[in-house]
C-alpha cells in the first residue's frame, strides 16, 4: 500500500517533467492525483486506527512523505510552467521586435500613421517586459507594476505569478544570470528602436525630407542586424536553462524520495518507543488540567520543558479564535507572537527559569483571524531535585481593550504636549473663570512669566494686550469669549506688554473650550510675535519707494509723483519743470576707484542736490548715475537757473578717494510741464532726449527740450548707432566674454558655471560695453538679431570647448535674452535648430531674463520658460529684488536660479537693510526651491558674508574677471582665491 502511495506522486512528477509543452495540464493532473489518493488514505485509516494506535504512529510519517512528495511534484510543475512562460515570452518578445522593425520601415516609406501606431503596439510588448524586469530588480518591487508590465508583454495571466517567483528566487543562478544579461542587452536595442521611432515620427510630423530620414532608417537596419544574433543566443540560453532546471528538479525528487522513506521509518520507530511512556503521563495530565481550568476565564497552558510538549486549555484556544480543527504545535506563545515582543518573552522566560524571577509579561499575539491582540501571560516553573526547571504552567489573559485605551490616552496626551511645545505660537489655556491652567514654552518667553508662577492667575493679569494706536488696554479676552460664546481675533495694531514692561507686536486669538455637552469649560488663547514681520513690512514699504544707496526716492515713487503733477498741471493750469540729470565721466570713477568710490560719489552728489532744492521739490535717483528732479510750480526761467546752479555745483565738487581727486560733470535735460495732455512716458522720453542732446553737444550743460531741434538730433544719433550695430553684425565684430559663477558650498555644483557677456568691437578694434549700444538696439528692434548671434556663437563655442582634454567640464553657460526674443514665437524653433546643428545638450545652458522683461509680460515669460525647461534648459531671473513686485511674481516663474541684484550685494556689509534684503531674497528663493546667485561680489569679506547667509553661488571680480569665451581655461580664469575654496 505504501509503495502504491509513493508511486503515484513519483509518476505524476515524471509526467510533469516530461510534458514541457503543457505544464498546466501536468499541474491539473497532480491535483487530480491528490484528490484520488485522499479517499484511499481516509478509508485505510478508518480501518487501521481502531485496531492499534501504535500502528498509527508507524503510518503517519509515510503519509507525511506522500504529501511532501506530491507537493514537491507540484512545485516542479510550477517551476517548469514558469520556465515555459519564459520561453513563450521570449518568442513573443522576438516576434514583437521584428514586427516593430517591419512597421517602422513601412512607416518611413509611406508615412502612414497606421503603420506608426502598429509600430507602437509592437514595441509595447518588449517595453512591457522591460518594465517588469526593471521593477523586479528593485529591493522591494511593486508587484502591480510587474504584473502590468508582463501583461503588456502578452504573458498569460496564469503564468505571471510563476514568472515573478522564478525571477526573484533564481535571479542569481548562473544560467538565469546569463538569460537576464541577454534580456538586458536586448532591451537596450529596443529602447534605441523606440527612440528612433519617436524621432522619425517627429521629423515626419514636422515635414522633414526623405534625406533627413535616411540616417534614422539606416540605424533601424543596424539595430535589426545586431539584435537578431542576440535574440538567437537569448532563445538558446533560455532553452539550456530550462533543460538544466528540468534535470535538477528530477534529481531533487529522486533524492527526496530516497532520503524521506528511511527517515520516516526511523522516526516511526522512535515515536513508537516514546509513546508508551508518555501515554500514561498524558492521561494523568489531562485529567488534572481539565479540573483546574474548567471554571477560569483565563486560558491555561502547560509546557513540558524537557519534551517541548504544550497543553492548551479550551479557553486558551477560544482567546486566540481557534477551533478543534486548528492544530497547535510547540510553544504557541512563541509561534503566534508579534516579532517585536519575542525578545521580551525570551528574556522573561530565561530570567524565570535560570534566576527564578517572576514570569509576568504583556505581549501581542496573532489570532486565527489575523488580528493582533494584547495578552498578559503569567507562569510558574516546576523544578527537579537539582533545581532545574522541567515543566512550566501558567495562564493567559486578554488585556487588549485596556492596552488600546491606555495607548490612545497616552498618544493623545503626548501629541498635545509635543505639539504645543514645538509650535512657534504662544498658547495659554484657562478654566471657565479665566484662571491660567497651562502655558507652553513660547508663551513663557513672550509674556515673561514662568508656568509655575502663572498657574492660577487670571488671564488679564498675565496677558496684557494694548491697542497701539489708541494707547489703551484692549477688551478682556475672557469676558469677550464668555459673553459671545465664539472665538475672537485681534491682529491689527495690538502689542503685548511683557512682565518687565517691554512691548512686542502680536496677533492674538482666543476661542472657547467646550465639553461634550457644549458647555464652555475653558478658554485657549494663541498669540504670535509679529514684530519682525511688521518691521520688515515697513522696511519693504520704504525700499519700495526709496533708493537703497542714497535714501532718495526711487524711479517708481518719482514716476508716481510726476504723474500726479501732470494731472495737476492740466487740471489747475499749473506749470512744473522736470530735470533729468546724467553724470558725465562717472564710469571713469568706477573704473579707476572701483564701485565703492562711485557709490561714495553718488551719495555726495545726492546731498549736494538736496541742499539746492526747495522742500516741496522731488529729488529721485532713477538709475546708476541718473537723477530726476520735479520742480513743482516752477516756470521755465526759474527752472533753468536752478538747473545751471546744480550743474555748476556738481562741476565744482571734488571727491578725494584713496589719495586721488575725482571730478564729474553733469548733463541736464529740462522739460516744461504745462497745459496739454502729456503722458508720463512722453514727458520722461522728452527729458531723456534733452539730456541726450546735452551730452551730444559736449556734456556738462543744460538743454531745454524742444521738438523743433532736439527730436531730429536725437533720431540721427540713434540711427547712427543702428547703422553701426547692423554693420558690426555684418562684419562679425561682436564678441562673447565669459565670467565665472562659483559655488559657495562644497555640496553644490560639480562643474563650472559661466555667464556669457556681450561686447562689440568698434571700427578701430576697441571694445564697446553693451550699455552703450543696447538701448539703441532695443528701441529699433535689433535685439532679436543680436540674441540669435549670441545663441549661435555660444552653441558653436561650447561644442569646441567640449572637445578639449584639459581642465574640468563646463557644466553651465548662462545666456542673457532680451524681451524681444522672449516674446518672439519663432525664437524657440531657432534655438532648437542651432542646438541640433552644434550638437550641444540643452541642459548645459541657462537663459537669463531680467525683472523688467519678466514683469512686462508675466504670462508670456512663464510660458517661454516652461517650454524651454521641457527641453532641459534652465533659467535665471536677473537683477532680482529691484522692485516690490519681485516676491509676488517669483512664484509664477519656473526659474532655477535667482540672481540677487548687485545693488544690494555691494553695500551689504555696511548697510543692514541691504543685508536684510539679501537674506530675505535668499530665504524666499530657497523656500521656492530655487538656487541663489549674488552679483557684484568684489571682496573676500562680502564673499564670506554671502556664504554665511547661505547664498549658493557668487559672481564678481573676487571670483574671476571676464575673459573671451573661446579661450576659457579653468586653470587660468580664476584669480587668487584667498580663503575661499570652490568645489
Amino acid at each position: 500500500m505504501v509503495a502504491y502511495l509513493l508511486a503515484v506522486p513519483w509518476r505524476a512528477g515524471c509526467l510533469a517533467t516530461d510534458s514541457l509543452g503543457d505544464s498546466r495540464l501536468a499541474h491539473d493532473l497532480l491535483n487530480q492525483t491528490a484528490v484520488m489518493i485522499k479517499p484511499h488514505l481516509m478509508q485505510w485509516f478508518a480501518g487501521m486506527v481502531p485496531d492499534s494506535k501504535r500502528l498509527l504512529l508507524i503510518i503517519w510519517p509515510f503519509l507525511a512523505i506522500v504529501i511532501l512528495l506530491v507537493e514537491l511534484a507540484m512545485l516542479a510543475v510550477d517551476v517548469l510552467s514558469a520556465g515555459r512562460a519564459y520561453v513563450s515570452g521570449e518568442g513573443l518578445w522576438s516576434k514583437a521586435q521584428k514586427d516593430a522593425v517591419y512597421y517602422l520601415m513601412h512607416y518611413a516609406q509611406d508615412k502612414s500613421e497606421a503603420n506608426y501606431q502598429s509600430f507602437q503596439r509592437a514595441i509595447a510588448v518588449p517595453m512591457g517586459d522591460r518594465q517588469a524586469r526593471l521593477e523586479l530588480e528593485k529591493r522591494s518591487p511593486d508587484l502591480d507594476v510587474v504584473r502590468a508590465g508582463l501583461i503588456a508583454g502578452r504573458t498569460h495571466q496564469d503564468d505571471i505569478a510563476g514568472v515573478i517567483r522564478m525571477y526573484r528566487v533564481m535571479r542569481d543562478v548562473s544560467y538565469m544570470e546569463k538569460v537576464i544579461e541577454l534580456w538586458e542587452a536586448g532591451d537596450e536595442y529596443v529602447l534605441e528602436l523606440q527612440r528612433l521611432g519617436e524621432e522619425m515620427h517627429a521629423q515626419i510630423a514636422s515635414g522633414k525630407s526623405e534625406r533627413s530620414l535616411a540616417p534614422l532608417v539606416q540605424q533601424v537596419h543596424d539595430i535589426n542586424a545586431e539584435i537578431t544574433p542576440l535574440s538567437d543566443e537569448f532563445s538558446y540560453t533560455l532553452g539550456e536553462a530550462n533543460r538544466a532546471l528540468r534535470r535538477q528538479l528530477m534529481m531533487a525528487i529522486i533524492i527526496a524520495t530516497i532520503v524521506l522513506i528511511p527517515a520516516g521509518v526511523a522516526l516511526s520507530r522512535g515515536m513508537l518507543r516514546r509513546s508508551e511512556a508518555f501515554e500514561r503521563a498524558l492521561r494523568v495530565s489531562e485529567e488534572r488540567f481539565k479540573l483546574a481550568v474548567s471554571g477560569t476565564n483565563d486560558g491555561v497552558w502547560d509546557w513540558n520543558i524537557i519534551t517541548g510538549d504544550v497543553y492548551y486549555s479550551p479557553r486558551f484556544r477560544q482567546l486566540l479564535g481557534l477551533t478543534d480543527e486548528n492544530s497547535l504545535g510547540g510553544f504557541e506563545l512563541v509561534s503566534r507572537m508579534h516579532h517585536e515582543d519575542q525578545p521580551k518573552l525570551q528574556a522573561a522566560l530565561q530570567a524565570h527559569i535560570e534566576n527564578r524571577d517572576p514570569f509576568d509579561v504583556e505581549l501581542r499575539m496573532v489570532c486565527q483571524s489575523g488580528e493582533q491582540k494584547w495578552f498578559r501571560v503569567r507562569g510558574q516553573a516546576v523544578r527537579d531535585d537539582s533545581g532545574a526547571a522541567v515543566r512550566m504552567a501558567g495562564s493567559i489573559s486578554d488585556i487588549n481593550e485596556k492596552k488600546l485605551a491606555d495607548a490612545q490616552l497616552f498618544a493623545e496626551k503626548e501629541r498635545a504636549v509635543v505639539t504645543l511645545a514645538s509650535i512657534g505660537d504662544g498658547v495659554i489655556t484657562t478654566d471657565e473663570s479665566g484662571k491660567v491652567e497651562f502655558l507652553n514654552p513660547i508663551a513663557e518667553a513672550l509674556t515673561g512669566w514662568r508656568y509655575s508662577d502663572a498657574r492660577g492667575m487670571h488671564l488679564g493679569g498675565l496677558l496684557k494686550i494694548t491697542d497701539e494706536s489708541a494707547r489703551q488696554e484692549a477688551a478682556d479676552l475672557v469676558d469677550v469669549v464668555l459673553r459671545s460664546g465664539q472665538g475672537v481675533t485681534m491682529s491689527t495694531d495690538v502689542v503685548l506688554v511683557q512682565r518687565d514692561g517691554t512691548e512686542i507686536s502680536v496677533n492674538v486669538s482666543a476661542a472657547p473650550i467646550r465639553s461634550r455637552s457644549s458647555e464652555i469649560v475653558g478658554i485657549v488663547v494663541v498669540f504670535h510675535d509679529v514684530s519682525d514681520e511688521r518691521h520688515f513690512a515697513a522696511r519693504l514699504s520704504y525700499q519700495a519707494s526709496h533708493d537703497a544707496l542714497t535714501g532718495l526716492f526711487n524711479r517708481n515713487e518719482f514716476e508716481r509723483r510726476l504723474n500726479l503733477a501732470l494731472g495737476n498741471a492740466s487740471k489747475y493750469d499749473q506749470t512744473h519743470s522736470l530735470l533729468y540729470l546724467d553724470l558725465d565721466q562717472f564710469k571713469i570713477v568706477n573704473d579707476t576707484g572701483g564701485h565703492a568710490a562711485g557709490d561714495e560719489l553718488i551719495r555726495h552728489i545726492s546731498k549736494l542736490l538736496q541742499e539746492r532744492l526747495r522742500e516741496r521739490d522731488t529729488l529721485a535717483r532713477l538709475g546708476g548715475d541718473e537723477f530726476g528732479i520735479l520742480l513743482e510750480n516752477c516756470p521755465p526761467e526759474q527752472a533753468m537757473r536752478t538747473a545751471e546752479e546744480i550743474r555748476q555745483a556738481i562741476k565744482d565738487f571734488r571727491l578725494a578717494w584713496a589719495g586721488k581727486p575725482f571730478t564729474v560733470g553733469c548733463s541736464i535735460g529740462l522739460v516744461t510741464i504745462g497745459e496739454g495732455d502729456h503722458t508720463l512716458a512722453e514727458v520722461l522720453r522728452a527729458a531723456d532726449t534733452a539730456c541726450y542732446v546735452a551730452k551730444e553737444k559736449g556734456r556738462n550743460r543744460v538743454h531745454a527740450y524742444s521738438t523743433d531741434d532736439v527730436e531730429v538730433s536725437f533720431k540721427q544719433g540713434e540711427m547712427e548707432w543702428v547703422a553701426r550695430i547692423q554693420k558690426a553684425l555684418e562684419e562679425k565684430r561682436f564678441r562673447l566674454y565669459a565670467q565665472e559663477i562659483a559655488s559657495l558650498h562644497p555640496t553644490i555644483g560639480a562643474g563650472t558655471h559661466y555667464e556669457l557677456l556681450l561686447r562689440m568691437l568698434d571700427e578701430q578694434g576697441n571694445l564697446i560695453l553693451p550699455g552703450t549700444f543696447i538701448g539703441a538696439a532695443e528701441r529699433y528692434g535689433l535685439m532679436q538679431a543680436i540674441d540669435r548671434w549670441v545663441v549661435t556663437t555660444a552653441f558653436e563655442t561650447y561644442a569646441q570647448l567640449s572637445t578639449r582634454k584639459h581642465g574640468r567640464s563646463i557644466e553651465t553657460c548662462s545666456i542673457n535674452l532680451s524681451g524681444a526674443s522672449v516674446g518672439d514665437d519663432g525664437f524657440l524653433e531657432f534655438l532648437q535648430t542651432q542646438a541640433a546643428i552644434a550638437g550641444v545638450p540643452y541642459n548645459a545652458f541657462c537663459f537669463e531674463i531680467t525683472e523688467t522683461v519678466a514683469v512686462a509680460n508675466l504670462t508670456k515669460a512663464a510660458d517661454f520658460i516652461r517650454r524651454l525647461g521641457m527641453l532641459g534648459c534652465r533659467f535665471s531671473l536677473d537683477d532680482f529684488g529691484s522692485g516690490m513686485s519681485s516676491f509676488g511674481y517669483l512664484k509664477h516663474l519656473p526659474v532655477d536660479y535667482v540672481k540677487i541684484d548687485g545693488g544690494f550685494v555691494k553695500d551689504m556689509l555696511e548697510d543692514p537693510i541691504d543685508r536684510a534684503m539679501v537674506e530675505s531674497i535668499n530665504h524666499i528663493g530657497h523656500v521656492m526651491g530655487k538656487k541663489t546667485i549674488a552679483e557684484f561680489v568684489e571682496n573676500v569679506q562680502t564673499l564670506e558674508a554671502l556664504r554665511a547667509i547661505g547664498v549658493d553661488y557668487a559672481q564678481g571680480l573676487v571670483i574671476a574677471r571676464p575673459v573671451p569665451f573661446g579661450t576659457v581655461d579653468i586653470a587660468k580664469v580664476r584669480i587668487a582665491a584667498g580663503p575661499f575654496s570652490r568645489t
